[in-house]
């Protein structure tokens, strides 16, 4: 019998008027719009749903001034969490980053990018 625990997608409430469109490490520069910024976020989003549907805990974070993330942690073992970005690679595309600046997948599929997150917080790896 497994036990499932509480799902939660949460944002927060701080907010931001631009974004990064690259990848965290990158060095590119920002946006003037917040076109960039709701892009971002709205990629951030459909992954945290998709996540939160495979059982993982998932919230943005949008700290001022910086771009946002998405902080996954699986709840079977709390010291399992990362960081994840969208931002556009070199080749114009779309992707989710690891916080060390290592493309995850192409961020229009969710599920491979969730599939991925999923086996690197596997508590039993």
């Amino acid at each position: 019998m497994s036990v499932r625990a509480a799902q939660e997608i949460t944002v927060s409430s701080t907010s931001i008027t631009e974004a990064s469109s690259a990848p965290p490490a990158s060095g590119a520069s920002r946006p003037s719009s917040t076109t960039g910024w709701q892009s971002n976020m709205a990629r951030l989003e459909g992954l945290a749903q998709v996540l939160v549907g495979r059982g993982l805990r998932a919230r943005i974070i949008t700290p001022p001034g910086r771009v946002p993330s998405l902080h996954v942690v699986n709840p079977l073992a709390g010291a399992l969490a990362e960081d994840v970005y969208a931002g556009r690679g070199q080749d114009g595309q779309w992707w989710f980053w690891w916080s060390w600046a290592e493309c995850i997948t192409l961020a229009e599929d969710l599920e491979a990018a969730a599939a991925r997150i999923e086996r690197v917080l596997a508590a039993n790896g």
